[in-house]
């Protein structure tokens, strides 16, 4: 009778007992609120039971209870534990995962992808540094070329995204097969389009540098960097898909790892290509770029290694007999939203360029240099918002949408955090990093004062490179899209060009447009996401 009626208990205090239509807040109480109720007046009873009740409970070791770490949310709600199933191989199962902390379950994945992030950013500031040495001219040149590149590569994005999303949460729900699927479709389809978008930037260079109104003394640096890089442009799209597929995985230092190889080798390339080092032709803008192709190429090799070698050793045939359409149609089904919003920022961004653009050379190369600059800023919370969304790609595919939910408070107070303090030092010294980049007076005035006007643009960019990447990994994927289409293009670009133009504040009032677009943009993703109302849209469980 004991043993029945102890199962009985732990059937009624565990999460599956409560209906969905309960608060949240009434899943996430502990056990011991449980036994405070008169259920058993008996002391006898009160203690053995909560003895037998007492592996469902995590040590919190001083730590505030309720939180992410301690309650015990994470068995899915269809998973039943009479008492005398705890030494059965299914709860083992569930006691390693609260064994082992999401805490570290998240360093483990935005360590190496802060990493990586920094040496990205680091790569294109030793580009814009070296440019700078050659010419102002050339950095402004190559920051358009570098839009429209950037713009070109979120079509492969609507791939990559997709394989993100679905390998997190089919490695979650353990579909091994699909996960082979899905990453064996996103390689040959990016293969397809790399090649065209290829062809189609090299062939095409000319009449998109005059669209975008690039002025006669840019457009000879221009087209050689358009030209050499777009026609390998393909190099990236493979390797983004690779990446992908090995950071939902949880093999994210691989990327990592050839990061810093391919860095240090687009380093000595510049050097040797640029300025004409180690017997190598002094070259310019087009040394900068045969050193970028060449160097993304490096990637995809080693990529293509790693993941034959560490995650997928072999795409078996029969997997793609029939050819597996339907994990295609999912893929353009997540993709294409997520890819969408990106396409949108970026879209708005090419405009604002060209307002920019109307402002003069010295504006453009504010911008420029800005960017680069204020990119360190927001770096930690790129990495903590990858890391993170692919942590709760991995709970949703679990079906745990509620430490789901706890996971992104926890990256979204961390980010804003450290984004803001970081930023606020760039301000403190921007004066001084910007006598180090240049020797025009105008471009240290402007962009000192956009350092200042960016801390408080940084509030809310963390929270939409959070919630973008987060909602995209619960199965969320149009509303970033919506609020993306409407807000980018009211308020960064249609202020921006108000303020900046008609008004005469110049680039500084076009960076108060951007900071108005930021913050709006954060807030309602902060409500979204407080609306739990994302937990419906996971791809697996639809499936």
């Amino acid at each position: 009778p004991v043993r029945q009626f102890s199962k009985l208990v732990v059937s009624a205090t565990h999460p599956n007992f409560l209906s969905n239509q309960h608060s949240s807040q009434m899943r996430c109480k502990c056990m011991g609120n449980f036994w405070t109720m008169q259920i058993f007046p008996s002391y006898f009873f009160l203690t053995f039971f909560r003895k037998r009740c007492n592996l469902l409970k995590v040590k919190s070791k001083g730590r505030k209870k309720n939180n992410l770490f301690d309650s015990y949310q994470f068995f899915p709600p269809s998973h039943s534990v009479p008492l005398h199933d705890f030494s059965s191989p299914d709860f083992k199962h569930y006691e390693m995962i609260h064994q082992e902390s999401l805490k570290k379950r998240l360093a483990k994945l935005a360590a190496p992808i802060f990493i990586e992030t920094l040496l990205i950013m680091m790569l294109g500031a030793v580009d814009t540094i070296m440019l700078s040495r050659h010419s102002d001219s050339s950095v402004a040149a190559v920051g358009v070329v570098n839009q429209i590149i950037m713009l070109t590569f979120l079509i492969f994005e609507v791939i990559n995204l997709g394989t993100s999303v679905l390998c997190s949460q089919y490695l979650g729900a353990r579909l091994q097969k699909k996960v082979v699927q899905v990453v064996g479709v996103s390689i040959l389809v990016n293969i397809v389009i790399g090649v065209s978008v290829s062809l189609f930037l090299f062939s095409c260079a000319g009449p998109i540098l005059r669209l975008m109104g690039l002025t006669p003394e840019l457009m000879t640096d221009g087209m050689d960097y358009m030209r050499i890089v777009g026609a390998f442009a393909f190099f990236q799209a493979i390797s983004l898909t690779l990446s992908a597929s090995l950071r939902s995985a949880n093999k994210a230092i691989y990327p990592m790892l050839v990061t810093v190889v391919v860095n240090i080798l687009n380093i000595i390339g510049n050097y040797s290509l640029i300025f004409g080092r180690f017997g190598f032709p002094e070259l310019g803008v087009e040394g900068a770029a045969i050193s970028t192709a060449f160097s993304r190429g490096v990637s995809m090799v080693l990529l293509f290694i790693i993941l034959f070698r560490k995650h997928i050793h072999r795409f078996p045939v029969a997997y793609f007999r029939p050819f597996p359409w339907p994990e295609l149609k999912n893929l353009m089904k997540v993709g294409l939203p997520s890819a969408g919003e990106q396409l949108s920022y970026s879209s708005s961004q090419v405009v604002i360029t060209f307002f920019i653009n109307m402002l003069g050379v010295e504006a453009l190369a504010t911008r420029t240099y800005c960017v680069n600059i204020i990119m360190f800023a927001y770096l930690f919370s790129i990495a903590m918002a990858q890391g993170g969304a692919i942590c709760i790609g991995h709970l949703i595919g679990e079906g745990k949408p509620h430490a789901a939910f706890l996971m992104g408070k926890y990256v979204m107070k961390k980010s804003v955090m450290i984004t803001v303090i970081l930023s606020t030092v760039l301000a403190v010294f921007g004066n001084t990093i910007f006598h180090w980049l240049t020797s025009n007076e105008e471009i240290i005035r402007l962009g000192t004062t956009i350092l200042i006007i960016d801390v408080i643009l940084e509030i809310g960019r963390p929270i939409n490179i959070f919630a973008t990447n987060a909602l995209r990994a619960a199965g969320d994927v149009n509303y970033p899209f919506y609020v993306g289409l409407v807000v980018q293009w009211s308020v960064a670009v249609g202020l921006g060009y108000i303020f900046g133009i008609p008004l005469e504040w110049g680039i500084c009032g076009m960076w108060v447009a951007f900071l108005l677009d930021e913050n709006i943009r954060g807030a309602i993703f902060v409500r979204r996401w407080y609306s739990m109302k994302w937990t419906t849209k996971g791809f697996v469980a639809k499936h």
